[in-house]
């Protein structure tokens, strides 16, 4: 019995030890918050996120359930553009001062959560043998603007929303006015052109690993706001935490939380959709390519690559910009984005 309870004060001093020793590594070798992170998290927590304002509801997808909101302008609607976010994030993680500045300059903005995330179903029986695609996640795009009675659209896609955005298109050219395409890729494993870089995924499975080891509400928001640091290498505004922390906070306590497995899926659909570099040098509808000259996950080449596919496109490249849309490149984006969609000939 002593031997016993010897070996077991053992195991748990080693395992205490251990993670002990993973804190203090991802401690030193992480970014370090903002010293105004934790007071921006008590006080969203303490007095509660802000509310959604949109009108909000359900579209319909071979029976899979997809939220979506839309913000409207108070005057006349000049056009409807849709949000397509990145990989394993939903509607809310679309900064509200970018959202705000395209309805203020009069149109009707739609964001929706992605399969897997947020209000939209969570793809329970998933499997890589029954795996969705970019066209299945395209087609949810589909089912919102059925729903809604729109028959045309822009589209602003993000990282893995701008390789949705591309698909749209291509399938369906005749409900889709515009394509912004922004820190994305015609074909991520397009062996031509750098990987997704290893040291800044490496960084974020380290954050999910730091912030994971004790779960807490604040713990969450704080992997969101040091996963933000790292995609936008080292740039995060004190609005930036306040939005993150917002979006983040209105996730746990009233919505769904995080679904740990979607970002696998969303990467199965990429990887399973391939190239679509043929079918965008075909493509004639106007499309703005936007990319960081510093992104560090997908690399500046892939934006130059897909630019000079596409017959009819315009660029912006944006130096000092990561793999993010935060408080400083947001107006240029913005500004990029309703110039496109106002020189279109669509009526």
């Amino acid at each position: 019995m002593k031997i016993l309870k010897k070996t077991l004060l053992i195991v748990l001093i080693t395992s205490f030890l251990g993670v002990f020793g993973v804190v203090i590594y991802l401690s030193i070798n992480l970014p370090h918050l903002p010293k105004v992170t934790n007071r921006i998290i008590e006080r969203t927590l303490e007095k509660g996120p802000k509310k959604l304002t949109g009108q909000q509801g359900y579209a319909v997808n071979d029976s899979v359930n997809i939220w979506y909101e839309t913000l409207t302008p108070t005057d006349t609607v000049r056009g409807n553009i849709i949000l397509i976010m990145g990989i394993a994030n939903d509607a809310l993680a679309w900064p509200e001062f970018f959202t705000s500045a395209i309805v203020d300059k009069g149109y009707r903005v739609i964001r929706y959560d992605h399969r897997g995330t947020g209000m939209s179903d969570w793809m329970v029986d998933w499997s890589p043998k029954n795996a969705y695609s970019l066209d299945d996640m395209a087609a949810d795009v589909i089912a919102i603007l059925d729903t809604l009675n729109i028959d045309k659209v822009h589209i602003v896609g993000a990282s893995l929303g701008g390789m949705i955005g591309q698909q749209l298109a291509i399938n369906y050219p005749d409900r889709v006015i515009t394509l912004t395409s922004m820190m994305s890729t015609g074909d991520i494993m397009d062996k031509t052109l750098p990987p997704m870089n290893p040291e800044t995924l490496s960084e974020l499975a380290m954050v999910r690993l730091r912030y994971n080891l004790w779960s807490s509400n604040e713990n969450t928001i704080k992997q969101y706001i040091m996963m933000k640091m790292i995609l936008s290498n080292g740039e995060c505004s004190e609005e930036d935490i306040e939005g993150i922390a917002n979006s983040v906070a209105y996730n746990i306590l009233f919505r769904k939380g995080y679904n740990n497995k979607a970002a696998n899926q969303h990467s199965a659909a990429v990887v399973l959709s391939g190239s679509r570099y043929d079918d965008l040098a075909n493509l004639t509808i106007p499309v703005l390519v936007v990319h960081g000259k510093d992104d560090p996950l997908i690399n500046f080449a892939h934006g130059e690559k897909c630019f000079n596919t596409l017959p009819n496109a315009d660029k912006l490249w944006i130096d000092n910009m990561g793999h993010d849309i935060n408080k400083a490149n947001s107006p240029v984006i913005v500004e990029n984005i309703t110039n496109l969609i106002e020189s279109s000939t669509y009526e």
